[in-house]
């Protein structure tokens, strides 16, 4: 298949809002191209690389004259743009830079003036078409003619698309129901939706019971055991097991041969209180051993020595949990009454934690997906939002890239602009984040540096109200940084819908 009909379809995906006419391009071009190309197709349609990111920033491209590229006539196949790029994932040492220019000239000098976009914008992750990978997933299932929800079942538990993809065209429907969840290999863990607050999140179980749980304010981890061989990984599905060498003797040390576990990995302090996120993060993320006290406590259960779990009850799987983990069990009531559950959130705010979890006690594990049956609740109104450039600082702050731009998850896929803040910094993250926006930095224009939208916020705020000044059609007020979560890619930033849903004054 030519990378022109892939650019093409992407042309017509960025053309519209509309979700159906999105379907019906992606599902087009995916039952056109074969087995071997559809797994490069599925990918690059949803602005992701086979081989994930691949160290090709802005001022790479920009010496390889993409600018300039303009083939007259479409050439450059699926199969040699993949292969491009794999040889870009592997190439380092001496020398391996001017092999790395020498493959992207090559590839660029081939492209028509359409292509080199496509691919300059894919090759630094700002592929800004409206088509995330749950769409995708359900054109393949159009393009294939397996049921939806299968697919979306496999992509969920194998956790990449492109395998997905190739499966489903070169084995059906029941090659995707074969894949299951296997230990050792991490899921996409289930997210949950927002309550303005704890009331309202039992409230909405309709008087059956929740479970309600401290929501620790730590970095959330699966833990995959088999035998003596422990895997941890991020809910980006990251391996962290090195980072965590506390963490993998508790689990070793667990009655049973074969887990899957969710959880959170948190720093606690002499006083038994929790660190503070940024000093959780901090150490998390160091490889020099830094994170080896770091504590874990587990809220849920996947998988027990060869059972899959996922689809029993809340209710069976925290009784499983307690079991095999007992301690380490985050503290959790059952109750259908809010006064409990708002008593409940009082002990944990006391004990430092950021508010609780509301969940059916009925409810499956729905890996990779934000259910109403998960509910978080949370006293500061916050959203997470994605920084889609930022501007440069002046007076005290020159030289710092500071007044942030921040978007929205829109339903299409895009990111919509809501607001600006360059309020909650300190000269720390100011620091940083100068030198990583740099690192992601696709254009400039004036004082605005444009970058690749990869960094999540969690942004307090007082509410929104109604503007036409921004995309999103609302604008923040009183906006304020309160952390950057590496632990959360894009794709978990807060919707347009519930940004709009917040009221002025709601916080």
């Amino acid at each position: 298949m030519l990378l022109a009909d892939v650019v093409d379809a992407s042309a017509r995906v960025g053309a519209t809002r509309s979700r159906k006419v999105k379907g019906a391009a992606l599902a087009e071009v995916l039952g056109r191209a074969g087995a071997d190309d559809v797994g490069p197709v599925a990918a690059f349609l949803s602005g992701q690389l086979r081989q994930g990111r691949v160290g090709v920033g802005w001022a790479t491209l920009a010496s390889v004259g993409v600018d300039e590229a303009a083939a007259p006539v479409p050439s450059i196949t699926v199969a040699e743009v993949d292969a491009a790029v794999a040889t870009l994932a592997v190439t380092a040492g001496s020398g391996s830079n001017a092999t790395r220019l020498a493959v992207l000239a090559d590839l660029f000098s081939r492209a028509t003036a359409a292509e080199a976009d496509f691919l300059r914008r894919l090759l630094l992750g700002d592929l800004r078409q409206g088509a995330l990978a749950a769409l995708v997933a359900d054109a393949l299932a159009v393009a294939t003619g397996v049921p939806v929800d299968v697919v979306r079942r496999a992509v969920m538990l194998d956790g990449d698309l492109s395998r997905v993809a190739t499966v489903a065209v070169t084995e059906g429907e029941d090659g995707l129901r074969a894949i299951g969840l296997q230990v050792l290999r991490p899921v996409l863990p289930m997210l949950a939706a927002t309550a303005a607050d704890v009331r309202e999140a039992v409230a909405s179980a309709g008087g059956a019971q929740v479970s309600v749980e401290w929501k620790l304010d730590g970095a959330r981890v699966q833990v995959h055991r088999a035998g003596d061989e422990v895997r941890l990984f991020t809910r980006n599905l990251n391996d962290v097991t090195a980072r965590l060498p506390g963490v993998v003797e508790v689990v070793r040390a667990l009655p049973a041969q074969q887990l899957v576990l969710d959880g959170e990995v948190i720093g606690v302090g002499d006083d038994e209180r929790p660190d503070l996120f940024q000093d959780t993060m901090s150490r998390f993320g160091r490889h020099d051993g830094a994170g080896a006290a770091l504590g874990v406590w587990f809220f849920d259960l996947l998988h027990l020595d060869g059972r899959d779990l996922l689809d029993e009850p809340l209710s069976e799987r925290a009784a499983l949990l307690d079991a095999v983990v007992g301690p380490l069990r985050i503290p959790s009531v059952v109750t259908e009454d809010a006064d409990v559950a708002a008593r409940f959130l009082d002990g944990a705010l006391t004990a430092g934690h950021e508010g609780v979890m509301v969940k059916d006690v009925d409810s499956r594990y729905e890996a990779g997906r934000r259910g109403s049956t998960w509910r978080k609740v949370k006293p500061v109104r916050t959203v997470d939002l994605v920084v889609l450039a930022a501007e440069w600082g002046h007076g005290r702050r020159r030289g710092w890239l500071s007044n942030l731009h921040l978007g929205a998850r829109g339903p299409d896929g895009s990111l919509l602009m809501v607001g600006k803040t360059f309020k909650g910094l300190t000269d720390e993250v100011l620091t940083w984040q100068t030198a990583r926006l740099l690192e992601l930095e696709v254009a400039r224009s004036g004082i605005v540096v444009e970058v690749r939208p990869e960094l999540v916020v969690e942004i307090a705020l007082d509410g929104v109200q109604p503007s036409d000044r921004y995309p999103g059609g609302v604008s923040l007020r009183f906006a304020r940084v309160r952390r950057y979560r590496p632990d959360k890619s894009p794709a978990d930033a807060d919707t347009i819908e519930t940004v709009r849903a917040i009221r002025p004054g709601s916080a």
